[in-house]
């Protein structure tokens, strides 16, 4: 009987820690400087459609050390390092910018960019700063998804038509339809509730 109780609570414990490995994390929206607030609502709805603990916090100003003077940006990767610290380990924060954003990349100090993310990481940040018009609300959605993909330990696809695909010195956002296969299943497991 004793042995019977004893597999039955090792059962229940490992199914429980299977469980919170699926469940997805707390997705904290930060917007900065003046972001729009209707912008920042419409992220919100859109992101609980993959992930319903979703919280938007009131607009903050940009960390003081993130600010790049000569081309008047702010580096997502100071950005990056503040909001991390902003949220719990069950937690992971995105920033929402309407300004332009840089990072050191290819060897070029100051390189201008839609959206950072380590991966894997608790924070990242997306601009529409680089968007184009009337496709900016979806293309800062996908934005919003790649990073968040990083975050999550996912890197660049090759798949052309998934939304990690690298940005490749361009914006190629309305080419890119959906995660691919793979990229799809990684993100499932991780929690997301995608079709």
């Amino acid at each position: 009987m004793k042995y019977c109780l004893l597999i039955l609570f090792f059962s229940l414990l490992s199914c429980t820690n299977a469980k919170k490995e699926n469940q997805s994390k707390v997705v904290v929206l930060q917007p900065f400087g003046d972001f729009k607030t209707d912008q920042a609502k419409n992220v919100l709805v859109q992101v609980k459609t993959i992930n319903p603990n979703v919280a938007l916090r009131q607009n903050i100003s940009f960390p003081e050390n993130s600010y790049y003077k000569p081309r008047n940006r702010y580096r997502a990767d100071s950005i990056i390092e503040f909001l991390r610290n902003t949220v719990g380990k069950d937690s992971v924060v995105i920033g929402l910018s309407n300004s332009d954003i840089s990072t050191t990349k290819n060897g070029i100090k100051d390189w201008g960019i839609m959206g950072l993310g380590y991966r894997p990481g608790k924070s990242c940040v997306v601009s529409d700063f680089r968007m184009a018009g009337k496709n900016s609300n979806q293309q800062f959605y996908k934005v919003v998804l790649h990073e968040l993909g990083h975050t999550e330990g996912l890197s660049h696809c090759a798949v052309k038509t998934c939304l990690m695909r690298d940005a490749e010195r361009g914006n190629h956002l309305d080419e890119e339809k959906d995660f691919c296969k793979k990229c799809k299943s990684f993100l499932m497991n991780k929690g997301w509730q995608l079709i």
